[in-house]
């Protein structure tokens, strides 16, 4: 068993236990309470030439542990905002990540840029979850879905207001996600089975994106030359976590990695 199957496996007892814990009914109503999400692919998409920042407040991960000792989310998302960040993705997965949705809740009443939520999306119920914490994104990821689940979770999302980072690893999961109707495509860096990270993989999968779709390079960036790499080769945005959050100076790693 791969470390993605047991999150996926782990996923599916939380989720069983959350649906008992609150109401689909409850999260309607806390849906209710929120403003119309904000626009995260207007907020993603770059002037010609240009590439936006996807900026993750990430305290842990499997593979490399936890980041920052002394994380305080709050804090991290609004200096990525104030620098740069064209959004935040806020991990909320507790087990493996260390995250929280009630983070996601706090940052999205602080900043004023687009907030994703990250985690393994595997049901309808976890959309309301997200949008209920003030989410204007979820990520799905295509090696966990069905086709028919990834579909169906797309039109979920469209319907609560939600866009939806729909992320590929490889050529056949590209195939998967643009069949699926996937508007903004993140193609991840970083293998979900073994962890190991190549800038490569975009570079090698850009060519694929049809003409129209915003695209998300995701993982393994530190500088700003990897940056310019796969802007030059057609991606819209970067999405990255450990570089800023490790950061002695993170002000500074956010401009720079935002090319700003």
């Amino acid at each position: 068993m791969t470390i993605l199957d047991e999150i996926v496996s782990h996923k599916r007892e939380e989720l069983a236990r959350r649906r008992r814990e609150v109401s689909r009914a409850e999260l309607e109503q806390r849906c209710a309470a929120w403003p119309a999400p904000w626009d995260f692919a207007r907020a993603l998409t770059p002037a010609p030439g240009g590439v936006r920042l996807l900026a993750e407040v990430k305290k842990a991960s499997p593979s490399r542990g936890v980041l920052a000792e002394r994380f305080d989310p709050l804090a991290l998302a609004e200096t990525f905002a104030a620098n740069g960040a064209a959004a935040l993705s806020v991990l909320t997965d507790e087990k493996y990540f260390q995250g929280s949705l009630e983070f996601l809740t706090s940052i999205r009443r602080r900043v004023s840029v687009p907030v994703l939520r990250k985690d393994f999306t595997l049901d309808e119920y976890q959309l309301w979850e997200a949008r209920a914490a003030g989410a204007d994104a979820v990520l799905l990821i295509v090696s966990i879905l069905e086709a028919a689940e990834l579909r169906a979770l797309l039109q979920a999302a469209t319907g609560l207001g939600l866009h939806a980072l729909v992320e590929a690893h490889t050529a056949s999961e590209l195939d998967v996600a643009m069949t699926a109707g996937a508007r903004i495509v993140g193609i991840n860096n970083r293998n979900l089975k073994t962890f190991e990270t190549r800038i490569e993989t975009s570079l090698e999968l850009l060519p694929l994106v049809p003409a129209g779709r915003l695209v998300v390079s995701e993982s393994g960036f530190f500088t700003a030359d990897q940056v310019r790499r796969v802007a030059a080769a057609g991606a819209h945005a970067v999405l990255v976590g450990e570089a800023l959050v490790r950061a002695d100076d993170v002000a500074a790693k956010v401009r720079e990695l935002s090319l700003s």
